[in-house]
């Protein structure tokens, strides 16, 4: 066999292979070590009696966790507060987001200093912003709370942090601060794919600029927009960094979601419990993940 196939292009050698293999090794090795392998331990953990106060003993108890926490009321808040924070956060986020693309579109001075500050949240950590909007939502001397009464709209400071209403309020502001950049960023990209022929055409047809935009631009993004929907939602559910660092899922469980409530039973040492939520929340996710695609393939298929 020789070195070079027909077309000039290198034959795929068995010493090729190994060295592309070599290559690969040590991202498949990191991969597995810190994703695969802590999946599968907590999985097993899931059906142990693991508490990491006791770790002498950690025999296998079934269902036993699932049962635990299914029959436990904070679990169902946090789900319940789960659906609120996802669907409210991800409305605001999906229209200004789009709002935000369509602007950032046009060209006009200052464009690109405008982008970088629209982008600059996606650039911190999810932690880090919640401790932003913590002091700003402050009682005693946050901004939000100084500039309400500066302008008349309250005569008192407000607890933002420390009432169960307001909490959660609070907190999907800061998510939809910190997820507007997403949405604006991919809707951006996907309508650069939009061809510029497709509005000329509508034009010569007499659409007007609202025309052509619902019959040009969302059918052409809508499946973009399908998929960008589907993996915001995945990580509005996955994302307790911002609670948690806001209000660590309080007052008294009012801003508690499924992930904060894992992140407590952590905390707590009970590793089986956690384990068992993680699985839920696992089963929930490919659920709905079954779901929502079925659901926008069809209607891709219907049109």
């Amino acid at each position: 066999m020789t070195a070079v196939g027909r077309r000039g292009k290198p034959a795929f050698t068995g010493r090729r292979a190994a060295f592309i293999g070599l290559c690969l090794l040590p991202g498949v090795l990191f991969v597995l070590v810190f994703t695969y392998w802590p999946m599968v331990r907590g999985s097993v953990m899931a059906f142990q009696r693991y508490n990491l106060f006791d770790l002498t003993q950690t025999p296998f108890v079934g269902l036993e966790n699932f049962k635990g926490v299914l029959a436990e009321d904070r679990f169902w808040t946090a789900l319940r507060n789960t659906g609120t924070w996802v669907f409210v956060s991800l409305v605001f986020q999906f229209f200004l987001g789009f709002g935000l693309a369509l602007l950032l579109r046009r060209h006009f001075r200052g464009r690109g200093l405008y982008q970088a500050w629209v982008f600059f949240p996606w650039a911190m950590s999810g932690f880090l912003i919640g401790l932003l909007w913590r002091w700003m939502f402050n009682g005693q001397f946050g901004v939000i709370n100084d500039l309400l009464l500066k302008v008349g709209v309250i005569d008192r400071p407000i607890a933002f942090l420390g009432t169960p209403g307001w909490a959660m309020t609070s907190v999907v502001v800061a998510n939809v601060w910190y997820g507007v950049t997403f949405f604006a960023i991919m809707i951006m990209a996907a309508l650069q794919s939009v061809p510029k022929e497709l509005y000329e055409a509508a034009s010569v047809d007499g659409a007007t600029r609202i025309g052509q935009f619902w019959n040009v631009t969302v059918p052409h993004i809508r499946p973009t927009l399908a998929l960008i929907v589907l993996l915001r939602i995945i990580w509005i559910l996955n994302f307790p960094d911002l609670i948690y660092s806001m209000t660590g899922g309080g007052p008294a469980g009012s801003t508690d979601i499924i992930t904060t409530y894992l992140i407590q039973q952590v905390m707590g040492g009970d590793y089986g419990r956690a384990g068992a939520v993680g699985l839920l929340v696992l089963a929930l996710l490919l659920a709905f993940s079954i779901f929502y695609l079925n659901v926008t393939r069809t209607d891709e298929t219907a049109r």
